[in-house]
């Protein structure tokens, strides 16, 4: 049975509404039971049945932030997309709040292709996923997965296991500091047990410490201010519980990303501080591969990570359109 979800109907979107796209919102089941709450965009004219595309991310935001703003371009161009809010997160059911799990994540994009699939004005045979920053890296391993995916795009990626294991920049890559975030972790396991729920990480920091890094000044100009702020946006507020890192640093993403034979595109900024993520997802995914020729890389000179969330002139929608074009037939 689908979970009883409170939808909220208006427009409230941190960005505004097309006028060539109808929306709507819509539920689908993942199987683990989970009901995940979607925004639909299909442009307003069209004939015959439309290619689709599930889209996701950033990893904290929710689907009135940057995924509902690339589903509803994608939109504008000719495809039906959904935006959807993962387990856990905004709209979308499961319990306990504000928890992540990599398989579950993998599965809220593969329930999100069901669903595309069973719409009567989709083409089965043209499906395509959308993963922005730790978004993108859930998105490029359910391409491992999915043979039902044609094309996937990837922008601004984060491997989120790789920052959990080793640091930003593989600078905590050592055991000593693995084994002090795990106690650290298990210590605060046992803290919720006592208390009886799930403490909060804190989303983005605010105010913003002096000499703070320009990563951080970036997360803070999009979630915190009323560019991208969202009331139930994680990174806006109070953040991830704190322990849903406790597997993280034990799971490694793209294992077989070599294998993928479906066209995938990495998109990032040159001056990101992930940008080493996307471009060392990419030479391993390319690496002793037989299935290169479907395969792309595309630096942004002079984009930032929190540019490709929703700077227009930045994203290079113009090469995902195409891209996605050339390999969803």
């Amino acid at each position: 049975m689908k979970e009883e979800l409170s939808l909220v109907q208006e427009w409230d979107k941190v960005f505004p509404q097309s006028e060539k796209v109808n929306h709507k919102k819509v539920t689908f089941k993942n199987h683990f039971g989970i009901t995940l709450a979607a925004d639909l965009y299909e442009p307003k004219e069209y004939e015959g049945k439309l290619p689709a595309l599930a889209v996701s991310g950033p990893y904290g935001a929710v689907k009135e932030q940057s995924s509902g703003l690339y589903a509803q371009e994608m939109a504008e161009r000719g495809f039906l997309a959904i935006a959807f809010d993962p387990s856990f997160t905004g709209e979308s059911g499961g319990n306990p709040r504000y928890m992540t799990s990599y398989d579950i994540n993998v599965e809220d994009f593969q329930s999100a292709v069901d669903y595309l699939i069973s719409l009567d004005n989709v083409d089965s045979e043209k499906i395509g996923i959308i993963g922005i920053c730790g978004w993108g890296g859930i998105a490029l391993q359910t391409a491992c997965i999915d043979t039902r995916i044609k094309a996937t795009i990837v922008s601004t990626m984060y491997d989120m296991s790789r920052i959990a294991g080793n640091g930003y920049n593989d600078s905590q890559d050592n055991e000593a500091a693995r084994y002090n975030q795990r106690v650290n972790l298990n210590n605060q396991r046992n803290e919720d047990y006592k208390n009886g729920n799930y403490a909060l990480a804190g989303g983005v920091v605010d105010p913003l410490p002096e000499n703070a890094p320009e990563f951080l000044q970036g997360y803070h100009a999009y979630y915190k201010t009323p560019r991208g702020y969202h009331k139930r946006s994680l990174n806006s507020n109070e953040g991830w519980a704190i322990q849903t890192n406790t597997s993280m640093m034990n799971v490694r993403l793209f294992y077989y990303a070599n294998e993928i034979r479906s066209a995938v595109m990495i998109v990032h900024g040159d001056k990101a501080h992930s940008f080493y993520m996307g471009k060392d997802a990419y030479d391993n995914m390319i690496k002793d591969s037989k299935y290169t020729d479907n395969k792309e890389f595309v630096a942004i000179p002079g984009a930032t990570h929190t540019d490709l969330y929703d700077q227009k002139d930045k994203i290079p929608f113009d090469k995902i359109e195409k891209f996605l074009k050339d390999n969803l037939k």
